[in-house]
């Protein structure tokens, strides 16, 4: 190949996205998990909840049936926060710039009530978790958006409540962001919320993160020859490529 070859060669992949979200598996105290990297320069992540007709997607299979349709191919993919019976989404909630339901802020039962909760925002230049007063006082300019709660690290600080020998224990996934980069984590064994949520912070050396779900917590990550199933989701987050 002569210089000039080489030249152009250099210029089309230096600005083709390179498409390689990661994920590992690894232990902390000794719980296992396994967590996929997602970074705002290479990875094309979005939020899904319904199809083309308006029919809840709810599944990995599905979605990636959906997104061959517009020759695209799925590289990885979790639940993406807590929904109702109707597999709607229980807070706020944004995809492709379209608010489908707006910020839920007071407390209530269960753990999406157990304040503070937070956002996941994907905005054109950066992944985000904002704790949701933040969230409402910034109002950032998000592409995609789900509530979920609660957070489990603040500012550096784990959750006011929980407990370092608390005896709920879920296999649980969430999510950690603090600009270029999104942790996506989910416990392979059940696992406290105090423990989960050091994962992100002592572990990944993230300061805020978001609680996704637990019991129903789900990965696709076929580079780890994975592909979870159960019961129909709600929101699912995933990245994309194209299938050429």
């Amino acid at each position: 190949m002569n210089h000039f070859a080489r030249f152009f060669a250099f210029l089309f992949f230096a600005a083709t996205p390179v498409f390689a979200i990661e994920c590992q598996t690894d232990t902390f105290e000794g719980t296992p998990f396994t967590y996929c990297k997602a970074e705002v320069n290479q990875d094309e992540l979005r939020l899904f909840l319904r199809d083309a007709e308006g029919e809840i997607l709810g599944s990995f299979s599905r979605l990636r049936q959906f997104l061959r349709q517009d020759d695209e191919i799925l590289t990885f993919a979790m639940n993406a926060g807590m929904y109702h019976s109707d597999r709607s989404p229980v807070g706020h909630y944004i995809e492709d710039g379209t608010e489908i339901l707006g910020l839920m802020s007071r407390a209530g039962p269960g753990n999406f009530g157990l304040l503070p909760n937070g956002v996941f925002c994907i905005s054109e230049d950066q992944f985000q978790v904002y704790e949701t007063l933040r969230y409402r006082s910034e109002n950032p300019d998000c592409v995609y958006a789900t509530q979920s709660g609660p957070m489990l690290v603040i500012d550096g600080q784990l959750h006011p409540r929980f407990l370092e020998n608390g005896t709920s224990r879920y296999i649980r996934n969430g999510v950690g962001a603090d600009g270029d980069v999104a942790y996506f984590v989910i416990s392979d064994k059940p696992v406290n919320f105090h423990t989960f949520g050091r994962i992100f912070r002592d572990f990944l050396k993230v300061q805020n993160a978001l609680f996704l779900d637990g019991n129903i917590s789900r990965l696709y990550a076929p580079d780890l020859g994975r592909s979870d199933i159960g019961l129909p989701l709600g929101p699912i987050v995933a990245v994309v490529k194209p299938a050429s």
